[in-house]
């Protein structure tokens, strides 16, 4: 039975972070694996899911960052605000049902979804410049704001940040791939305190060998999307996170009333 969960668990890993690599989305993904298809206990699934998201994110962060596809000031005003919005979301997951944040989140996520895939074709010229960037993003208090909240949720319902942060980033006029680089480094910060929230709730001991599974499989795959990233064409890239980001919130809001 070990072999097996450490199978899985690997391969799962492993796919998952080739796709965080290539879009900054799928991480949700996990776990929907753990909880529903192995039936792990949910704070063990939270757990493994955000370390995870850590391993992916710094790698992941830093190969963007490498071909310049980070914007580094939105960055940091992003993380400013999701360090408190990560610890605020794992105390948020013991005092409110899950069922009205996972309602709330995944119908953002296909209105967000649905605006990139709707939104008029930018011609970026494959270059790091965004055309039509929202005055918003200027505001720094607005994206401290957006840190705590998009944090808040993603540590809350185990989601990930990317599946949030990179269609909204992407609809408020930020290059896709500077979304994607930008998502992955926040994805650290709100990691960290996830990780510590919910393992202090989890049986360390019984689930070893699947953190040495989870971080061999994640290291591998997002080591391998990232390198890939670059080779995709930037409309490709957008219409696929949008299709992810629509077929992955409908399912999720399917299987909340089924």
């Amino acid at each position: 039975m070990l072999v097996y969960l450490f199978s899985i668990v690997l391969c799962s890993n492993l796919i998952i972070g080739i796709l965080l690599g290539l879009t900054g989305i799928s991480g949700f993904l996990l776990p929907l694996i753990y909880v529903g298809f192995l039936h792990l206990p949910l704070r063990e699934s939270l757990a493994l899911s955000f370390l995870s998201f850590a391993v992916s994110g710094m790698i992941g962060a830093y190969s963007y960052w490498k071909s310049k596809n980070m914007d580094t000031r939105l960055a940091l005003f992003l993380n400013i605000g999701s360090l408190p919005g990560a610890f605020l979301g794992v105390q948020l997951n013991v005092w409110i049902p899950d069922n009205i944040v996972k309602l709330l989140l995944y119908a953002f996520i296909l209105l967000a979804g649905l605006s990139i895939l709707f939104k008029k074709n930018q011609d970026n010229h494959e270059s790091n410049i965004s055309v039509s960037r929202s005055n918003l993003l200027e505001n720094k208090i607005m994206v401290v704001l957006i840190g705590v909240i998009t944090a808040a949720i993603c540590s809350l319902t185990g989601a990930g940040g990317p599946i949030l942060l990179v269609p909204l980033l992407a609809s408020l006029g930020v290059n896709i791939r500077v979304a994607v680089g930008v998502s992955l480094l926040n994805s650290v910060i709100i990691a960290i305190p996830s990780i510590f929230g919910y393992f202090a709730h989890s049986n360390m001991e019984s689930i070893t060998q699947l953190i040495i599974a989870s971080l061999i499989g994640t290291t591998l795959g997002i080591v391998a999307g990232a390198y890939y990233a670059n080779r995709v064409k930037i409309n490709y890239l957008r219409i696929f996170i949008a299709l992810v980001t629509i077929l992955s919130s409908i399912y999720m809001l399917i299987t909340m009333f089924i």
